[in-house]
């Protein structure tokens, strides 16, 4: 971990969810570091919670997840505590509550989302990264959700994400086999879209969240609403085929045009 992520571990080791900031970045750390950050249920509260405030803060630019003590993003969900909070059909459901307002405030982030996986990345880990809009993992990086091997199932959300990410036959094949995929099968197969040597990965994850940082938030916002919009099948209105088109009357839009013909780097403000 970099020197500020040890500085503010220290400060706040009893913490599930911690968060950094470094100007316009947010980085949230998945942290239970002894239990490869498996997930537990305050775990999913404090994710879900720490989503919502980020993303209802306009100085954020782009949201870095990832895990604590670089062995793992999340090994799945803690089954230790499972016989207490779910071992009924009724306790699963409430269980699954925080998961989908975890998974749902990540997804509808206006903020673009980056997940930073290192090692293990299985079960809720796996459905976590797949709600985020950038996937980046070392090599040492391992995926799966073998959870055919405790007799569980998927909820729907997380299908949905899965699904409309690599596809139905991807799918099945994490879900029917319970295989580990490494980090080349999952790059290959659509589940990440990067793969970085292990001690440079880190500061390409950094990296790629600047660039983000640097382009103008508005856009980032609307290409991430319009994306989701994509995937709807219902025809396009008139008023949202016209919606790109509104950039053209933001500050932003003139200010990166007279940058670009000053050869300057633009001053973006979200305006």
């Amino acid at each position: 971990m970099s020197e500020i992520s040890q500085k503010d571990n220290k400060e706040k080791a009893q913490d599930t969810v911690l968060v950094w900031r470094e100007d316009n970045i947010a980085t949230v750390v998945l942290n239970r570091p002894e239990k490869l950050n498996a997930f537990n249920l305050a775990m999913w509260h404090d994710l879900g919670t720490v989503m919502l405030e980020l993303g209802d803060d306009d100085s954020v630019r782009c949201v870095i997840i990832r895990g604590a003590g670089g062995r793992a993003f999340a090994a799945g969900a803690d089954i230790a505590e499972f016989k207490k909070v779910r071992f009924s059909s009724q306790q699963a459901a409430d269980y699954a509550k925080p998961m989908d307002r975890a998974a749902d405030a990540i997804r509808q982030c206006p903020h673009p989302t980056l997940a930073f996986i290192e090692g293990a990345c299985m079960g809720g880990g796996l459905e976590i990264a797949a709600q985020c809009d950038l996937r980046i993992a070392n090599k040492s990086a391992r995926f799966g959700i073998p959870i055919n091997k405790i007799g569980n199932v998927l909820p729907y959300p997380a299908m949905i994400a899965l699904v409309g990410l690599v596809g139905r036959s991807v799918t099945m094949e994490l879900l029917l086999e319970g295989r580990i995929f490494s980090a080349e099968e999952a790059y290959i197969k659509g589940l990440i879209g990067r793969i970085v040597d292990n001690d440079l990965a880190e500061a390409e994850v950094y990296n790629s969240a600047r660039r983000i940082a640097q382009g103008a938030p508005l856009v980032a916002r609307w290409h991430k609403k319009h994306a989701a919009r994509a995937q709807d099948p219902t025809p396009l209105t008139e008023q949202e085929l016209a919606q790109p088109f509104l950039c053209c009357d933001t500050a932003d839009y003139k200010e990166g045009i007279t940058a670009f013909l000053e050869k300057r780097k633009p001053c973006f403000r979200g305006e």
